[in-house]
Formats: C-alpha cells, sequence, structure tokens
C-alpha cells in the first residue's frame, strides 16, 4: 500500500501566493476574505497572519476573535491538510476541539506559529499504518508585530484512514 506523504508538494503549492489565493478562495473563503495568509510552511513550522483590517475588525477597535482562531487554526491545518494532500489511502480530518486564551487587544497584524508539523506527520502515518482513528492536540501560539502574546489556541485534530 502506498503511504507516500505529499508534503512538500502541498507546501511549494501554497507557498506560491496565485495558488494560495485560490486555496483560500475555494477552500477557506472566510480566510480568503478577513485576509488570513500563510506566510511560511515547512516540516517542523508554519506562521499564518491575519491582518487588522475592516472585514477582521470587531466595535472595539481590535481584530475580532473569530479571525485570530480562523489564523490559528490554519497554523496547525495546514500541516494537517499538507500531510492528507492526495494522499493514499485518503485520510479525513476533523476539529475536534479548540481552546483559545486571549492575553491583550489585537491592533494589527497578527502572527501565528505552530510548531507542531512533525508530530502532526507522525499521527497521520500512524492512522495510516494501523487503520484507527489517532487524535492530536497542537497548539498556535499568537503574537503581535512588537513579538508581544496576544493570543494562545490548541486544536484537537482527529484523522481516519479511509482504508476500504
Amino acid at each position: 500500500m502506498e503511504t507516500k506523504s505529499n508534503f512538500n508538494i502541498f507546501c511549494k503549492k501554497i507557498s506560491n501566493p496565485f495558488f494560495q489565493k485560490i486555496f483560500l478562495f475555494t477552500k477557506l473563503p472566510s480566510a480568503f476574505f478577513s485576509g488570513v495568509k500563510a506566510v511560511y510552511i515547512n516540516e517542523k513550522n508554519c506562521e499564518v497572519t491575519v491582518p487588522y483590517k475592516w472585514f477582521s475588525q470587531n466595535p472595539f477597535g481590535s481584530t475580532y476573535f473569530a479571525c485570530l482562531a480562523m489564523a490559528a487554526e490554519m497554523s496547525t491545518g495546514l500541516f494537517a491538510f499538507g500531510h492528507c494532500y492526495k494522499r493514499t489511502p485518503q485520510v479525513s480530518m476533523l476539529v475536534g476541539n479548540m481552546q483559545g486564551t486571549y492575553h491583550k487587544k489585537a491592533k494589527g497584524k497578527t502572527f501565528f506559529t505552530c510548531a507542531d508539523g512533525e508530530a502532526i506527520a507522525a499521527i497521520i502515518d500512524k492512522t495510516i499504518t494501523t487503520g484507527e482513528s489517532q487524535t492530536i492536540t497542537a497548539k498556535s501560539t499568537g503574537k503581535n508585530a512588537a513579538g508581544e502574546l496576544v493570543a494562545e489556541f490548541e486544536f484537537t485534530w482527529s484523522f481516519k484512514a479511509k482504508i476500504l
């Protein structure tokens, strides 16, 4: 059974600004309109930004909490999507839980970083090998341009190989 990951192919595509816009518009339109953007992704780390702008604002002069959560989820979810991309057997993925802590108002661009890429890859490989559902909790940390902590999130991802 072919279980090779196409993660590097996905990383190359998502790093292309044109493909990233198409990906966001078709797969995550709310992120597209909010200005969420993947800055970089490799095997270990992913950084995603969300700007403070008209579409992402709240009435209190900061970025709406849901837009922050969306960018944080994307920083963990790109690993998940990338390791499931064109995979044989196919792997389904689902967020089962999310916890967020907000520390400071986000008044400008917020940078969300996840460093759980290798752990996510390993759990996806495990679901393919065992045929059993697997879960992992990935952490995303959001900071402003000054490096101050804005928010922290944890997303519990569930994976299941579609073995016939």
